[in-house]
């Protein structure tokens, strides 16, 4: 009987919205109060209520199902501003809606934030992203994939890898954060374009596992072992293509052990980004000069034109049996910062996702 008086409740208030009723829905929503200092805190940021007025024409309400967290998150957390709501990506359910573009029932990629429900136009972002996009038809694969292997990190991994890497067979790749959401794509393209994979990660439980389950050829645990000699010993002829997702010392080390001409494909610095001023590393351009290394960082939203290529060809592979698609689950929104302070940790294998 609750059950019934619940979604009662739940479906007068969005029948009352729809006839211009002034009845109230609350979204909670992180703030972000407190700029990092070194790794996150729990109090830098704050669990608040918002109250969300009554939809205006071209806008759509949607309710949060999965929420993303991601290491840029960290990154980027010096330029937002304070009170602002934290950023990140969701699958969410639209459920009331006064855009035909955004039908009541359909689900969408936002760039909404921390936040249970939100109010959107669904256009493009100061950025030039867009602020919400429909969600295609993934069959019988979780929806939850459009914020993994079928959205931006499966994209970050198939554009950088064979737009700057451009593997070919028989060729060595190297990538570091292997067992991160960006990271095991990449591994296993490499592998579907009959490249030799070698992943580095930060514990042999993960380094099994990138070899085991997704089909790396060998893992290096750069907390462990001597990365160095374990690159001599994985790859005597040499490294052809490098996908960077850390920077750092290890970076170097890497790009000392390329061939002639190699490719590097910049993603990320998660190594540095926890710290508090900007760090040092050995020069790079010693291995950019005397290998001819070709070396391009990249942001992926250069390729959001071809943005569903990425995406149709992940789903493809996925369906052939050739990708694989691991993820960490979270339950509960008020979890979203042990959420994201794991995968900092590098608690995560694969994609690190938080259920509402």
């Amino acid at each position: 009987m609750n059950n019934i008086r619940m979604f009662l409740s739940k479906t007068s208030v969005k029948m009352a919205r729809a006839f211009g009723d002034a009845r109230p829905i609350n979204a909670k929503v992180f703030t972000f109060v407190k700029q990092f200092d070194g790794f996150p805190k729990e109090t830098d940021l704050k669990l608040v209520e918002e109250e969300l007025p009554p939809l205006k024409n071209g806008e759509f309400l949607s309710e949060a199902v999965y929420l993303s967290v991601d290491p840029y998150m960290r990154g980027y957390a010096p330029t937002l501003k304070l009170g602002s709501t934290f950023i990140g990506s969701q699958v969410a359910k639209v459920i009331e809606s006064k855009n035909p573009k955004f039908p009541v029932g359909k689900h969408v990629v936002g760039e909404f934030g921390w936040r249970t429900h939100t109010i959107s136009t669904g256009e493009k972002l100061t950025s030039g992203l867009a602020g919400a996009w429909l969600i295609p038809n993934f069959g019988e694969l979780p929806l939850s994939l459009a914020l993994g292997t079928l959205g931006m990190p499966g994209n970050t991994a198939y554009f950088g890898l064979l737009e700057l890497c451009q593997p070919k067979p028989g060729e060595t790749v190297v990538v570091t954060g292997a067992g991160g959401a960006v990271g095991n794509v990449v591994g296993q393209i490499a592998k579907i374009k009959g490249c030799k994979v070698i992943g580095v990660t930060g514990s042999d439980e993960k380094g099994k596992w990138l070899v085991e389950d997704l089909g790396f050829d060998n893992f290096i645990n750069y907390k462990t072992d001597d990365v160095k000699q374990k690159l001599k010993e994985y790859a005597p002829n040499g490294i052809d293509c490098y996908f960077d997702n850390v920077g750092g010392e290890i970076s170097n080390t890497i790009m000392y052990c390329m061939n002639l001409f190699g490719r590097v494909a910049v993603s990320g610095a998660i190594s540095a980004y926890n710290d508090k001023s900007i760090p040092t590393a050995t020069i790079a351009q010693y291995p950019l000069l005397s290998h001819q290394l070709r070396m391009e960082g990249f942001i992926v939203h250069r390729w959001a034109d071809r943005w569903f290529e990425g995406i149709k060809q992940n789903r493809t592979w996925i369906q052939e049996g050739k990708l694989k698609y691991p993820e960490t689950v979270t339950e509960g929104f008020e979890n979203m910062f042990k959420a994201f302070t794991d995968m900092l940790n590098g608690v995560n294998f694969g994609k690190a996702i938080v259920k509402v």
